[in-house]
């Protein structure tokens, strides 16, 4: 299994050469890995203290902010590592001032692991959620480098848990210690023999409980929501984007600020046809305050500023639902209003739970999402659905003291 398991990733990396030249995120993820070890060799010194952390991309380096906030506060005498695996990651947080290194995450194999291991030669890695590469696992294993996983979670379906899954099972043999999402995790790791595993809860509370006091307040925007009733959309994509479009010529009197997930020109065309009359944020210094009172579509264009944008909505949508799965509902809940969400859900614990305490509301469909809606504009059953999302997210908070005070009972603080 190992050796398809290289083969598997060394096909990856070839598919991905051939489509860069087509595909900008190929290109971004090739040319970001290109010479990675001159490039590493260059700035790392080996004599330092390091700690490693990794990110898949941009939403899990949000989910565990608050824990490399607190490292790098803790452990003053280590330079911070940060490794992406997705351009979403790295091109945005690529000068974050929380690291003081930030690079590509190279393809995993026996020769990129033992490279990177032994000029980085962390104190300690920390990943976050997603993302199990053998030989990174098995080269921290083999140098006894504790590693530690936050915000993980697990489901019965994952591949670990397969007649066919000892190859991977043996992925998570290598982690020092799973900081977990919720019970069912602690009990399904456990019955594969799994013990290193404790409750702490998901870190993007900690991340996300005081965005309101923090938001960046943009005028220009409160001129175009005014008064009006707004629904904010974050990370839509086209299918949402089309229910969005029929959604609101029946709510004639709201006024919508789309977010997409993509924000590239072509996806941003299409929104532009689906709204003619739309504005579009990248241009909002150009509109009078009377065309901004006027206006029903703000369309953001840009990137970093959805977690602000929920502060000026009665409702939420979030995207994804329709696809591989939702994006960050917390975000939302966050300021207290309600959150709207496609079928795809059901890996989100959060979801989940505002579902069941009456802070979200899940759809299957144009019909659905209107009958939701519909149930919202009762100013009661809006401030419950309000008031049970806010509650949940300021309730559910706590996990990073938790993992930090692990943390400096296993390793020490410096």
């Amino acid at each position: 299994m190992r050796l398809l398991y290289s083969i598997g990733i060394s096909l990856y990396g070839l598919l991905l050469r051939m489509l860069a030249p087509f595909h900008a995120k190929a290109r971004l993820m090739v040319e970001g890995r290109r010479e990675w070890y001159f490039r590493m060799k260059q700035t790392v010194d080996p004599t330092q203290k390091h700690i490693w952390f990794h990110f898949a991309s941009l939403g899990e380096f949000e989910q565990g902010r608050p824990v490399l906030e607190c490292v790098k506060n803790n452990y003053g005498d280590h330079k911070i590592i940060v490794t992406f695996y997705s351009p979403s990651g790295y091109e945005i947080r690529k000068n974050t001032n929380l690291a003081d290194y930030v690079f590509y995450l190279p393809y995993d194999n026996a020769a990129n692991a033992t490279l990177f291991l032994e000029l980085v030669n962390p104190t300690f890695a920390v990943f976050t959620k997603y993302e199990y590469w053998y030989y990174y696992f098995e080269g921290l294993h083999r140098r006894g480098i504790p590693l530690f996983l936050i915000a993980a979670i697990f489901r019965p379906e994952q591949i670990f848990f397969q007649d066919y899954g000892a190859f991977f099972r043996k992925i998570l043999s290598y982690v020092t210690y799973f900081f977990v999402q919720n019970e069912e995790s602690v009990r399904l790791l456990k019955e594969y023999g799994i013990r290193n595993a404790g409750l702490a809860g998901d870190t993007r509370f900690d991340r996300v409980i005081d965005l309101p006091k923090h938001r960046k307040a943009v005028p220009l925007i409160s001129d175009f929501v005014e008064t009006s009733p707004t629904l904010v959309a974050g990370s839509t994509w086209p299918e949402d984007e089309k229910l969005l479009k029929e959604l609101l010529g029946q709510f004639t009197g709201y006024k919508l600020i789309l977010a997409p997930h993509e924000v590239d020109e072509a996806h941003v065309s299409s929104v532009m046809t689906l709204w003619p009359e739309a504005l579009r944020f990248s241009k909002i210094h150009t509109y009078s305050k009377d065309t901004l009172r006027g206006a029903k579509v703000l369309v953001i264009d840009n990137i970093g500023l959805l977690s602000s944008l929920y502060g000026y909505g009665q409702i939420a949508y979030i995207g994804g639902g329709f696809g591989a799965g939702i994006h960050n509902t917390l975000e939302a809940a966050t300021y207290g209003i309600p959150v709207l969400f496609g079928p795809n859900y059901k890996k989100f614990q959060e979801a989940k739970d505002l579902i069941e305490l009456g802070g979200g509301f899940s759809f299957t469909g144009a019909e659905g999402l209107k009958k939701a809606f519909t149930s919202l504009q009762d100013p009661s059953r809006l401030n419950d659905a309000a008031a049970s999302a806010r509650q949940y997210v300021q309730q559910k908070a706590g996990a990073t003291p938790i993992i930090m005070k692990y943390l400096k009972n296993a390793i020490g603080q410096r």
